[in-house]
This record gives C-alpha cells, structure tokens and sequence, in this order.
C-alpha cells in the first residue's frame, strides 16, 4: 500500500469512460481464453478504472491469454520495446491495459535498468533478438540533464542543449536502423523547481528552463525525424505535477509516474499506437438539446434555448461548438443524431445568431423518432464507415446507456453535468489521436458532405451509367514519390475495410518501396464535379522470387468511392504497370480480418481465379496478363508527376 504521503492529492482520472455495473464480478467470471473472454476484457477495461482495478484487469489478461496473443488477434498486435531511465515496472501493466481499451494486444519488453545504450549498441542483445515493432524512450530529466552546471552562460546552456538532443536523436536512428520500426519519445515532466521564478528564462542553464527548451526541440526535432512524440509534459501542465509525481516515491525507488497516474499513462501510449494502427474514431456524432444547446428546440423555440452571450451556459455552449468546428476542420467528420422533429432541430443550424456550427459543417444530419441505436446505424451506412468509427456524444445518461448495450463499439464518452466540461470531456478522452496530420485531412468533412450530395445525385438517377457519367470523374495516379509520402504511410495504416491484406508500413519501408525500380507502386486520388475526393487508393507489389510474378502485397481503397467503377480503373492500372515491369501474371492475397469483410469477393469480382487457401481463410488468386483486356470505364484516367494535394 502507498503511504499517505505518496499518495497524489488528485490522481489523474479516466474521467470520459464511465463507471460499468459488476465489474468485478464481471473480471472474476471471465475464465475461457477465447474470443468472447477478449472482448469481455476490452469492455471491462473501457471503464473509468483506478490504478488497482487496472492490475486486476492485466493479471487476468495475463493468466488468460500469457505471453502469446490469441490467433484471431494477429493483425492487431504490437511488440513494444519501453526503453526507460527511471523505473517502469509499475506502468507496464496500465500500458497494456491502455493497448487493450483499445483492442490491441501488446507484449512489451524492457531491457535491465539504466542499459539502454547497451541493449541498442549490442547486436546480440535480448532487445535485438525482440524484434520490436515499435519503441518508446522514456527518459526522464533528471538523468538527461545530470551534470549540466545551473550557473553555465547562455552559450554553454546551448551547446549542454545540444548534446542531449543530438544523444537522443541518435538513438531513434539506431532504431530505426536496426528494426526499421516506429519509434516513440516521451516528452521530459517538469520536474525540476525554478530557480529564478518568473522569469526563469534569465538563467538559461537552469534545469527548469533546459527541461521547457528540450521539450519543444523535441516537437520539432520528432517531426523532422518521422518520430511520435506523448505530450507528457502537456499532460503534466494540465493535471498539475503532484498529480503525476511525488519526488519521495523518485527517491525511494526511482519512480518517476506516480504509481496513481499509471492508468492515464498507459491510455496516452495506447491510444498513440492505436492510431498508428488505424484505429482512431472518425466521426462525432451530437445530440441536439442541452449539448450543443441549453434546453428544447421543439419546446422553447429558437428565443427559448440557451445559447450564446447572456449566460454562462450558453458561453460554454458556444465554446463547445467552437472546438467541434475546429475538430471538423482538422479532419474529423460531423453528424448530428436527435430525437426530434427535422424541421425544429435544422432551425438553430439555419437562423440563431449564436450558433457557431453550420447545416453545411455537418455530413450526416439524422433527426427524427427513431432509437438512437438505429440512427447511429444509418449514419454509419450513409457515410460508408464502420460503426465503431463512431463517438456519440450525448447530454442524456439513458440515451448513452442504451448505446453502450446495443452498440458497444461506439465510443460514447461520460459526458458532465456541466457543459462548460464538454470539450475537456471530448479532448481528454483522445478519440480523435492523430499520428500525423495531411493536407487532406482539412478537407475531410468538406469531402464527405460532397459525398452525400453524390448518394443523392445517384439515387435520382435512372441508371448507373448515366449517374456515373454525370459525375465528371477523373482518376490522377502517380507512383510513390516524396511529396505523397505522409499520406500514403497514413492511408496504409489507417485503412481497414477496403484492404485485402491490412498490411502496415513504416514511412522507411514505403521509401523502400518508392526507390525500388522493379516494384509496383501506386497512388491514385479522385476528382469529379463534386469536387476533390482526395488520395483514395494505394496499391503495392512485387515480383515473387525466381519468376515473373507480381504479388499484389497491398491494394487498399477509400470506402468513399465504392460502386464508381475504381476498382475496374485500378485493375487496368495494375495490369499496364505490372507488364512494363515484366511480369506475366498478377497474383493477389485476401487475408480475412473483423473488418475487411467487404472485399472477400473482390478478386474473384475483378476475373482473378483461386489458387489456394488456408485452414485460415487466407485465399491467393490469379490473373494472367497474356490474356488481360482492360475494362471499359466511365473516367478519365490521367498519369501525374504527383497526385499529392
């Protein structure tokens, strides 16, 4: 047990995931390591858990399932290497329970203490023989800026600066020679006390102001470097210090997160690598009355809701829509889900001054007498996107509860009392992580609003080949060059339903690919007179060894596309580059996952037949080129230098 003197004040909490009837009952009962113990873990750990139930949770993953992740969890697992300067035995288990909220497996591995540049330098280390996918460095300041002298000039501040930065950067280069994996750094806490006080800044050798100087190197740096970074000094900012460390439990065990802390840490590496692979949410879902507005459209009126300047509430109503308007322009799609007559609730989007969100900002607007299960059912539909994309924010406990029993694969965050804590609630939870950012992920929500108004265009039409050539489309493609390179990394680890292998890239395996004269790499993007649908497709391949086949290892498609005749388009691509290439035959691999069942059927569909399949479902086909004739297609298909926006 922690004294009381090592415990936090206020310890941070999982504050957005709410409290789950019978848990513990619900973790004792679990005694099968099959897949319904597994998705019994993952909803037991989206609770709003404190640092000793999130041991419980990992010691009963741990005796299920061991060291070995199940079979059907294969494409969703991850070998973490924690390569730490401080004590971090107490963490692992909130960090795999972090990877498990969000549906990963995770085996982590961590060299002895204080032997990170010996298990990094020595090729025959337990860490090079782990083959790790990925690799967090959690260094903490007092060991990177030992021995820096607090009274040194500005000039010696620079170059001790320096020098630390280049030591880091150089082990993220070991590592992503050696692995060619994703490398992670976690920020310096700010642990160290000011020495000046306000104006800290004046003593540039100081721990303090040195620790706020790497850490924003560091962001600079990372980008430079293709690293990701855990904010933890953000973190730290916003919880206050002695919530996330207690300089006694430092100086008696080298513990630099509070044991407390542990199960907000592990969520933060969680949702990092979750993102990494593809999982984040894409799209906010809102009620209507009393969150993004105070009280009842359909009862007060648009005089009578509470909205705007005049009250506090109606501020904090305000500022919500703020920061919803903002994650839509970052790439997050919008829809609105209410129980209300349409007229009413379009009323406020249309007409009331203070209203921040507009009709045209949401893609998907539902509003009617349904259950709500079902209306998140029909925008997931309507936007082409899997239903677990979905986060559900509602202001009513039972609406939330009922979408937590009957859709559990929605996220839907414990939304406060107090709306003034909406957009904390909605910013803390991390639903929307983001490894990267693009170019096109600005014009995501402008993306799918077109998208709707493409669905309606074709539902008016009388036939498909008139709605298609009503459309205008023109397919740009282009192989893998530079100036694409962030997106396609970014398509290729994030896409999940049109991929017929969810095989994930580095950004240096893709560069790999990009320099290869003899693979097959392609990147195509979508335009028609809706406008600009952005890169919608990656396909990779390479010749089998010792003949003339091109095995297609990645052919993935924005489901935003589906039913325009692209894959026909992309076919006739392949094909042509594929024979430049020399090769014969193309042969292409479908490899079942819980979400790509859509695209099962997709190369017996384009004319490839079966060559054989696995016990698991794994299938191969193949396509001879001799007797290829490319389809007839309603698009103009352009080559391009590049097709980055």
């Amino acid at each position: 047990m922690l004294s009381r003197a090592s415990r936090p004040a206020t310890p941070p909490q999982l504050h957005w995931l709410p409290p789950v009837a019978c848990w513990s009952e619900r973790l004792r009962a679990l005694g099968e390591a099959d897949e319904a113990a597994w998705a019994e873990l993952v909803a037991l750990a989206n609770a709003g858990l404190e640092a000793v139930e999130t041991l419980s949770l990992d010691r009963k993953l741990t005796r299920l399932f061991g060291k070995a992740p199940p079979p059907q969890l294969s494409t969703r697992s991850v070998r973490l290497a924690l390569l730490a300067s401080s004590t971090v035995d107490h963490l692992k288990p909130a960090i795999r329970v972090g990877a498990l909220r969000h549906g990963l497996w995770l085996d982590i591995h961590t060299p002895p203490y204080g032997q990170i540049s010996a298990a990094l330098l020595d090729k025959n280390s337990e860490l090079h023989r782990y083959k790790p996918d990925c690799v967090l460095f959690a260094l903490d300041a007092r060991h990177v800026l030992s021995g820096i002298d607090a009274s040194g000039t500005r000039e010696y501040a620079a170059a001790a600066l320096d020098g630390v930065l280049e030591d880091i950067k150089r082990n993220w280069r070991l590592v992503q020679d050696a692995f060619g994996c994703r490398v992670i750094q976690q920020t310096l806490m700010p642990v160290f006390p000011a020495l000046a006080g306000n104006n800290e800044h004046r003593l540039p050798a100081s721990a303090a102001w040195l620790t706020e100087e790497i850490n924003q190197r560091l962001r600079a740096m990372a980008d430079a470097e293709q690293v990701d970074l855990v904010a933890l000094d953000t973190r730290v900012t916003q919880d206050g210090l002695a919530a996330w460390h207690d300089p006694a439990l430092w100086f008696r065990a080298k513990q630099e997160v509070h044991p407390m802390a542990a199960p907000v840490y592990g969520e933060l590496i969680g949702r990092l690598l979750a993102a990494r692979q593809g999982r984040s949410a894409k799209c906010l879902v809102l009620d209507l009355d009393n969150t993004l507005w105070g009280g009842v459209i359909g009862d007060d009126g648009l005089d009578g809701i509470v909205l705007g300047q005049g009250s506090a509430r109606g501020e904090a109503y305000v500022a919500f829509q703020r920061y919803v308007r903002d994650l839509s322009r970052r790439g997050v799609i919008l829809a609105v889900c209410s129980k209300n007559d349409e007229a009413n609730a379009l009323e406020p989007f249309d007409k009331h001054p203070d209203m921040v969100l507009k009709r045209a900002d949401i893609a998907c607007f539902v509003a009617n007498w349904s259950d709500k299960p079902s209306n998140l059912r029909e925008i997931a539909a309507r936007l082409n996107i899997g239903i677990d994309a979905l986060v559900f924010a509602d202001d009513n406990p039972f609406e939330r509860d009922i979408v937590r029993r009957e859709l559990p694969m929605v996220a839907v965050p414990e939304l406060p009392e107090d709306p003034a804590l909406y957009t904390n609630c909605i910013a803390d939870a991390g639903y929307f992580e983001a490894a990267a950012i693009t170019a096109e992920d600005f014009e995501r929500a402008g993306q799918y609003r077109a998208n709707a108004e493409r669905e309606g265009l074709r539902a008016s039409a009388t036939d498909l080949e008139g709605h298609l050539r009503s459309l205008d489309m023109e397919l740009r493609w282009a192989r893998f060059d530079q100036l694409g390179l962030q997106r396609i990394v970014q398509l290729i680890n994030k896409t999940n339903q049109f991929n017929l292998t969810t095989r994930r890239y580095s950004e240096a395996e893709a560069v790999a690919v990009m320099k290869n004269p003899r693979a097959l790499s392609l990147q195509l993007r979508l335009i028609d007179r809706f406008g600009d649908n952005g890169v919608i497709g990656i396909v990779i391949g390479e010749f089998a060894p010792g003949n003339s086949d091109m095995v297609i290892d990645t052919w993935l498609m924005s489901c935003r596309v589906l039913g325009r005749q692209v894959e026909q388009a992309t076919l006739n691509l392949v094909a042509a580059e594929a024979a430049r290439l020399g090769a014969r035959r193309l042969v292409g691999q479908f490899r079942p996952t819980p979400k790509n069942g859509m695209v099962r059927e997709h190369y017996p569909n384009l004319g490839f037949q079966k060559l054989d399949e696995t016990e698991e479902g794994i299938t191969r086909w193949a396509l001879d080129l001799g007797g290829f004739k490319p389809a007839n297609v309603i698009m103009n298909i352009v080559q391009a230098e590049s097709v980055a926006a």
